[in-house]
């Protein structure tokens, strides 16, 4: 029997390119603005709703289908929302510069934006072709050279603010904002804000000014500990770098260097980024990490006198538990300390130092300088691991404990890092696990100063709260008390004897902003013949990268540690020589031969979305707050919801809020948050074979042999031998990579989005099997079967009532699916969806279903649900159509019984379901539970299903 209007994959592909097509040519997803350019005159504004992804890097290598899972996420709720009557605004952009485009660059002799171009269009070639509702007037990249020129801005916005812990925050009840730096001067001029050194601001001369001045600019130059990698030319980010010191790619050694750069002074907002966690909707494993990363910790700055050779230095602490000084018997300082420069160290060892502590062998010096150079090629990373194993070396150096007078040796180790606290700190082996290991590992003695629980053995260290002994002098006592009590009581003292203080400090460091690259923003600043930094009006913005026939920083020997950068820039002698009147006439400066890091463009993307042919501010203030204003519910602001990888939960997260919180204070944005609602989806996982060779073969030509007896083992095969199968990441390297493009070709991007949408709860990694892609589309090949004559291209539907059973069914499937969507459980709406979709199999469908059944599925497959909508009747597109009701609610009154889901016999899940639910239906619902999915990988061997009390699962 001929079957001309089956749903096959190449009816799939024409219904999709037809529609796409419509919805481009009829902008049918345009947003309109409150006011501006983008207003479109599409009747009144209605509820907002902003939808945002994390947006992409335009990778050469394109989509794989692990990369659009979220963004089908976003797309589905994007469509849902818009049929609840709201005003969507759901785009994406491309965080386009980047290392990675320029050495591509560098390999290939094209230029960087060729290539990063050329990507950004096959991206939004598989975007459309999978059916993404993106507004793409909307659309931008961080090269537009619009952008880059908002982007500088936004820099001499920070550049020209400082930090006034003392004003009154924007926010009621808060203290503390950033204000221009022009405001500053006036405080310096009237006395209220004390200069660097105290005196008087008149005093001062003209340099002496601009240092106090750049002393408080949110955006300054210092000397900085940086990852230096000669072997790639370029200072990289700690995330650029692997746990053993090396260049991520390329694979060179990564040395700690001090060089002059652009930092941001985040810490200022330490604080506030912490204490706005609580104004957001994050997941708390996300808050914890920004936490931890800000790392906020009360305690008390300790002095103590070191003696070193040039003579006795101040050697301050940090630490949480002053109460424990009387047991502190070593100190540690960073391998970058100061104190370890010059001639401080000793060149002979003391006398009667251990033989553990020195090894027997060098002097103090040189065993000081060869562990600095060991500490240079590691990562922040690896060195802050407290799983391994401890180093360090003893400086020769002793100090004075304070509260006893003892000396205590000083260490130098990679375990402490200048960023935290002062760079060192007392060691009190007793009561801290790193300094307990590190005492063992160098028979230094361990003096406990509380009393452990009864019975505990000296195997570790004791670090719950213990009453304090052996803690007195002839002037203090803290024998008897508690932590609070004791750490109180100590600070006190120190404080009245000048020897420390309490305080806070931070493991958040302030941001290093240069790159010693070309595929980046040029700084909006010059320098004049002293070095100083002079920041470029706004007519003379954007700032554009010259172009330039070698792209590559100068590389080096990749073990040559003494080596300096040499940026690309720094090559292009008449660009960086220019002649320029900044109000006093002519003159010559340098240009800063340093870009921006990528991170520039991604910390307010968000912000550009909604206003981007904007020429006169970087977002017109109506329009930000009408997008992302405060509202009831939402009072810090921001985009409605942001789903992203978890990978991002730190440093771009802290970054876009800490820009996003500088432009509030400075008056340009009503919210004070950029991203109320943050979800973190899972990934989509691939199994990866390898033969007796341990060599990758191609995933796609493996077979499946289960064996023949009732064991249930199965063994897998490529080519008449036997291969071991892996779980993890999809890679070329690895065989397993399967494409979109792929996908739409074999079975239509619907089939394609219904099965990514389908596979389990949105944030939980899912394993990718392509054989089980052809049960959504038997799905939708069902769904077109009901409505569509596949023979003669008609309509199936019958006018009139549906009987009782449908309609009750059908009130349940829009209650509940509705409640998925909202939820954003897409994975559980299509269970529903499935269900409804089989009772109707083989019956006469009613209009009133097959339309209702149409718009529920729409969100999650728009093509096949447009071009049904269209034979049923309808001229317009039914992505504003509202979402179906149920308009009689007796309707919902049904018995129901609880279905009991087993994994391996165990039960995993209980269901309320239809006491008449078939078997199908059950198996569906039973799938798509989220507790079950947790004991699944991929689809499983047996399911035994009797309904409607059971469901027995064999994974």
């Amino acid at each position: 029997m001929s079957t001309p209007y089956r749903y096959t994959a190449e009816l799939a592909g024409e219904i999709e390119k037809k529609w796409q097509d419509r919805w481009e040519r009829e902008e049918t997803f345009n947003a309109p603005n409150p006011a501006g350019a983008l207003a479109d005159g599409r009747a009144e504004l209605k509820e907002p709703f902003y939808l945002l992804d994390m947006f992409p890097y335009p990778s050469g290598k394109g989509l794989h289908v692990g990369h659009p899972l979220g963004y089908i996420a976003t797309d589905t709720l994007a469509r849902f929302a818009r049929m609840q009557g709201k005003n969507v605004l759901y785009t994406m952009g491309y965080d386009a510069f980047g290392l990675p485009a320029e050495q591509y660059a560098v390999q290939t002799g094209q230029h960087p934006r060729v290539t990063t171009e050329q990507n950004i269009a096959n991206m939004r070639r598989q975007l459309r072709r999978l059916g993404m509702s993106h507004e793409a007037r909307r659309s931008v990249a961080t090269t537009d050279t619009d952008f880059v020129g908002w982007t500088q801005w936004i820099f001499l916005q920070i550049y020209n603010s400082w930090y006034d812990t003392e004003a009154p925050g924007r926010v009621a009840g808060t203290v503390g904002r950033a204000r221009p730096i022009s405001e500053l001067v006036e405080e310096y001029e009237r006395g209220k804000v004390a200069t660097p050194d105290g005196r008087p601001w008149a005093e001062l001369d003209a340099a002496e000014r601009r240092r106090a001045v750049d002393a408080r600019r949110l955006a300054y130059i210092d000397y900085a500990p940086v990852n230096w990698c000669p072997g790639l030319g370029t200072v990289l980010a700690n995330e650029e770098v692997t746990a053993e010191g090396r260049s991520e790619r390329g694979n060179f050694p990564v040395f700690k260097r001090e060089l002059r750069q652009w930092m941001m002074r985040i810490t200022d907002y330490a604080d506030r980024l912490a204490h706005d966690l609580d104004y957001v909707d994050w997941p708390e494993k996300v808050r914890l990490m920004q936490r931890n990363w800000i790392g906020k910790s009360h305690g008390a700055k300790v002095t103590f006198a070191a003696h070193t050779a040039e003579g006795d230095v101040t050697l301050e602490v940090f630490t949480t538990r002053p109460d424990t000084l009387f047991g502190a018997t070593f100190m540690v300082v960073s391998p970058e300390h100061p104190m370890l420069g010059g001639s401080g160290v000793p060149t002979e060892w003391p006398e009667g130092t251990k033989e553990a502590w020195t090894g027997g062998a060098g002097t103090p010096m040189g065993a000081v300088m060869d562990y600095q150079r060991q500490a240079s090629m590691k990562s922040d990373m690896d060195r802050a691991d407290d799983a391994r194993e401890k180093t360090g070396v003893f400086t020769g150096i002793y100090a004075t404990n304070p509260v006893n007078g003892k000396q205590i040796p000083v260490f130098t180790a990679d375990y402490v890092m200048m960023g935290y606290g002062t760079g060192a700190i007392m060691a009190v082996p007793a009561h801290d696990q790193r300094d307990f290991d590190f005492a063992k590992a160098y028979d230094l003695d361990i003096v406990p100063t509380m009393k452990p629980a009864d019975g505990f053995e000296w195997e570790s260290a004791w670090e719950e709260d213990g009453e304090i002994i052996d803690s007195a002098n002839e002037e203090i006592s803290l024998n008897g008390m508690y932590k609070a009590e004791a750490v109180a009581a100590m600070s006190d003292w120190l404080a009245a004897k000048g020897l420390g203080k309490a305080t806070v400090t931070y493991r958040l460091r302030d941001w290093l902003f240069s790159r010693q690259r070309y595929w980046g923003e040029p700084f909006p600043v010059v320098y004049d013949a002293d070095g100083n930094a002079h920041a470029l009006p706004e007519s003379m913005l954007p700032v554009d990268l010259p172009d330039t026939p070698d792209y590559s920083p100068r590389s080096f020997d990749p073990d040559d540690a003494s080596s300096n950068p040499e940026p690309p820039l720094g090559r292009l002698q008449d660009w960086v020589n220019v002649e320029l009147d900044l109000g006093d006439g002519p003159q010559m400066y340098t240009r800063d031969t340093n870009t921006m890091p990528n991170w520039a463009g991604s910390c307010w993307y968000e912000l550009r979305y909604l206003d981007p042919h904007n020429a006169e501010r970087f977002v017109a203030p109506a329009v930000e707050e009408y997008w992302m204003g405060p509202r009831e519910g939402k009072v810090a602001g921001g985009a409605d919801l942001y789903v992203g990888g978890v990978e991002h939960a730190v440093l771009h997260l802290l970054y876009a809020r800490f820009w996003h919180k500088v432009l509030f204070d400075l008056g340009h944005l009503s919210s004070f948050e950029p991203f109320y609602k943050l979800f973190n989806q899972g990934y989509v996982q691939a199994y990866a074979y390898t033969d007796s060779r341990g060599q990758y073969v191609p995933a796609d030509e493996v077979e499946e042999v289960a064996a023949a007896d009732a064991s249930g083992e199965v063994t897998y095969v490529y080519q008449g031998e036997k291969v071991n199968r892996e779980y993890g990441k999809m890679g070329k390297s690895l065989k397993n990579i399967v494409t979109p493009d792929e996908m739409a070709e074999q079975y239509g991007a619907d089939t394609f989005r219904l099965y990514e949408m389908s596979m389990g709860p949105l944030d939980v990694d899912r394993p990718w099997e392509t054989r089980a892609v052809v049960g959504s589309q038997r799905f939708l090949q069902r769904l077109w079967r009901n409505i569509v004559d596949e023979e003669t291209g008609e309509l199936v539907v019958v006018d009139g009532e549906a009987d009782l059973e449908t309609a009750k069914l059908l009130a349940r499937t829009i209650v509940g699916v509705r409640e998925d969507y909202e939820g954003m459980r897409i994975n559980t709406a299509i269970a529903k969806l499935i269900m409804l979709n089989n009772h109707l199999t083989g019956r006469e469908v009613p209009r009133s279903v097959a339309e209702a059944i149409v718009l529920m599925v729409a969100p999650v497959a728009p093509h096949v649900a447009e071009e049904l909508w269209s034979r049923l009747g309808h001229d317009q597109s039914l992505a504003f159509a509202p979402f179906p009701q149920v308009a009689d609610e007796s309707l919902l009154a049904e018995d129901t019984v609880t279905a009991v889901v087993q994994v391996r016999g165990k039960v995993r899940d209980r269901l309320e379901v239809p006491a008449d639910i078939s078997a199908a239906d059950l198996q569906a619902m039973a799938l798509a539970s989220e507790k079950v999915a947790k004991f699944l990988e991929g689809e499983p061997r047996k399911v035994i299903v009797r309904e409607p009390n059971l469901v027995n699962i064999v994974p």
